[in-house]
């Protein structure tokens, strides 16, 4: 069964950090542009990072810039997500998306035609 797999989130502290990735298993990874959003019941989903599928590019939303990085491995189909100084905002369900088709749209949630689980990120003040 074709599937991104998420794993890494958890419970941290403020200021604290994590590493959160998304395995492809099944799906085609290393021809495609991958992204990050994150879900809240209050503010829907949102745009966290965006990579392209060379590796050598990559693209944040406000929140992210400054605090969390982007890569990939693409002999492993994985994906990463370096988190550091976080904040209880940051609390929300993080999904791994693989991109339908090229173009630098990463915030645009059309763009993907594959979405993983979810990992929950919890951060207590």
């Amino acid at each position: 069964q074709a599937q991104l797999i998420e794993s890494g989130g958890g419970l941290a502290q403020a200021g604290g950090s994590l590493r959160l990735s998304c395995v492809s298993s099944g799906v085609i990874f290393s021809n495609y542009d991958m992204a990050w959003f994150r879900q809240t019941p209050g503010k829907g989903r949102e745009f966290v990072a965006g990579i392209n599928w060379r590796g050598d590019g990559t693209y944040y939303g406000y929140a992210a810039k400054g605090r969390f990085t982007v890569s990939r491995v693409n002999s492993k189909n994985t994906m990463y997500l370096q988190m550091n100084n976080l904040k209880p905002e940051d609390t929300a369900v993080y999904v791994c998306a693989r991109a339908a088709h090229y173009g630098t749209n990463y915030d645009d949630d059309g763009k993907y035609d594959y979405w993983g689980q979810g990992t929950q990120v919890t951060v207590s003040s």
